[in-house]
This record gives C-alpha cells, sequence and structure tokens, in this order.
C-alpha cells in the first residue's frame, strides 16, 4: 500500500493511542510486522508554544521508519504550524490530522472528532497543512462514522479531505458519543471506501489476526488500524499478515517470550523516557501482557506498583517461575 508517495510493506497499521504508544511500543509493533506506526496525538498549540513534554512524545526511531505524526485542533493556521514542527521534530514521513477522538475535553473545544460537526473548517485545516508541509509529505485524517447515530458523516467528510489534498483517509467504525462500546460498524467503512480514490484505511474491532482479514474482505478498504486489539499483543500484527496471504496463522511466543518482550519494551522505554515515567506506565503495559493468562490476576496487584526497572525484573522473574 503507498500512502501518497511512502510505500509501505504491509497493509496492518498501528493506532495512535494517547499514554499508549509511545516509541518504545511503537517500535515492538514495528518489529511485529507493524507497516506503519502513529505517534500519541499532540496539541498543535502546544507545539506551537514549543512545550517541551509535547516534543517528547514526537520522537520517531530512524529504524522504524516509515512512521507518522499526529496533530490535534481546529484553528487553520496554527494547525499548519505545528504540522511543519511536528515533522520537524520527529523526522517522521507522514503527517496525520486527529478528526476522530471522542474525550470531551478534546473533542468540546472544537477538537479531534468535534470537527466532525464543523466539516467545512476540517476541510480547511487539510487543506491549510498540506500548503503548509514539505512538497510531498502526505497528509492524512483519522475520523470517526460521525458525531451521533444522528449525524453519520463520515463520507461527507472523507470526500471533502480529499478534495483538500489528503493521501489516506481512516475511519473508526463508531460515532463520538458512543466512544469505544457497542461493535464498530464496517458498512461505513465500506462506503466510504467506494466513495473515495485515495486509500481508506479501516479501524474498528480489529482484535486478532483473522479480525484484520475480515475487515479488509468485507470493507474492501487498502489497510487496517489496529488499535486496542495490539494491547500486550504486538503479535497481532504478525498473526494479521500471516492471514491477510493465507498461510497459517502463528501462535502467540511461549509466555516467558512474551514476558521477556514486556521487559525489554520498559527498558527501552526507560532509556527513551526516563525510568520513572517509563515504570509508569509500564504498569498497564504489563498487565496488558498478561490478559487470558490463568491466574495471572493475583500478580496484578504487584505490578501496577512498580516504581523502577528493578521492580518490573523482579516482578517478571516470579512470574516467569510461577506461571510459566
Amino acid at each position: 500500500m503507498n500512502i501518497g508517495g511512502v510505500k509501505l510493506a504491509g497493509r496492518l497499521l498501528l493506532a495512535p493511542m494517547a499514554g499508549v504508544t509511545d516509541a518504545a511500543f511503537r517500535h515492538v509493533c514495528r518489529t511485529h510486522g507493524a507497516a506503519l506506526t502513529v505517534t500519541e496525538m499532540v496539541s498543535a498549540k502546544a507545539l506551537c508554544y514549543g512545550d517541551r513534554k509535547t516534543l517528547d512524545l514526537l520522537r520517531c526511531l530512524p529504524e522504524d521508519a516509515p512512521t507518522a505524526v499526529q496533530i490535534f485542533g481546529h484553528e487553520p493556521e496554527t494547525m499548519a504550524r505545528a504540522a511543519v514542527l511536528a515533522l520537524e521534530a520527529s523526522g517522521a514521513q507522514i503527517l496525520d490530522i486527529n478528526m476522530g477522538c471522542p474525550v470531551g475535553k478534546i473533542a468540546g473545544n472544537g477538537d479531534g472528532s468535534g470537527l466532525m460537526k464543523t466539516p467545512e473548517l476540517a476541510r480547511d485545516i487539510v487543506a491549510a497543512v498540506v500548503a503548509a508541509v514539505p512538497g510531498g509529505t502526505p497528509v492524512t485524517v483519522k475520523m470517526r462514522k460521525g458525531c451521533d447515530k444522528g449525524s453519520v458523516n463520515a463520507v461527507e467528510l472523507a470526500l471533502l479531505c480529499q478534495d483538500a489534498g489528503a493521501a489516506a483517509v481512516t475511519v473508526h467504525g463508531r460515532t463520538r458519543t458512543q466512544m469505544y462500546e457497542g461493535r464498530a460498524d464496517w458498512d461505513i467503512l465500506r462506503e466510504v471506501k467506494r466513495a473515495l480514490s485515495i486509500p481508506v484505511i479501516a479501524n474498528g474491532d480489529v482484535f486478532s489476526g483473522a479480525d484484520a482479514a475480515h475487515i479488509l474482505d468485507y470493507t474492501g478498504c487498502d489497510g487496517a488500524m489496529i488499535g486496542r486489539g495490539a494491547f500486550g499483543d504486538p503479535w497481532i500484527f504478525e498473526a494479521g499478515n500471516a492471514a491477510l496471504a493465507g498461510l497459517p496463522v502463528p501462535e502467540k511466543p511461549p509466555l516467558t517470550a512474551r514476558i521477556d518482550t514486556a521487559v525489554a519494551q520498559i527498558a527501552h522505554a526507560a532509556a527513551l523516557r526516563g525510568e520513572r515515567l517509563a515504570c509508569l506506565e509500564a504498569r498497564r503495559h504489563l498487565c496488558w501482557y498478561l490478559r487470558g493468562v490463568p491466574y495471572a490476576a493475583a500478580y496484578k496487584a504487584e505490578l501496577v506498583r512498580v516504581e523502577t526497572l528493578e521492580d518490573v525484573r523482579r516482578a517478571a522473574a516470579k512470574l516467569k517461575r510461577n506461571l510459566t
């Protein structure tokens, strides 16, 4: 699949997720078959003000190219300035605009999925960003089905974004009011794909390799973006790639190997962002890696209290000793 002039080696992408897709986790997913990863969303205003924490979120590892950075905001001029800054700070190859975040403090300000209420403004933002970024840099958009069941306008908005110069769109098959509840509507994804000539990426309810193959077959979309299905399971990309190729889907590695992967991810995050922050965020990642593991619940109380890499390694050793 190509997004503008950027060639991807596959059709499965890692979704941008706040507090989850730091550089270390994105690297693990890339290693296990994600064709593209996207940073956590960052505020356009914060970028323009030079906020240090915001810049840290944009870290992209050269070995993981191609990568994308995602920004959010609702002012065309600010978004255009921020897009240039984000690309310069990250070295990413693609700039993504968030029009899908359903969280109240984002959408309530007219950012994220709040832009679906103002499609003409959304179009103007895309046009301003496309005009501002270095020539040839693809600009993409991530959106939802609509704001609520009474205002489903993904096809309309996607067409406006395409006309404004977007190189691809990703559509999550839920409305803003649904948040992440209920089932994703794959029919709307198919409608958007049929209406557009640029690549359309399907998003929503991909929790296995079989789901990845199914969503692409059902919708006809060019790629699938995996979000919550990758929590603690970067191997979902290997499974999905195998399913798409018609090959036997590999099983997950043994629990010992999965724990080792988790520890390596946290150690990598510590090297990039500092031990304290890495270990705070490790608490959720470590628990995700244990999803579905019998008798693991008793150990999660310890995992959510880790504060140092030594704590992480000690907990991992206990897990391997008692559960494998």
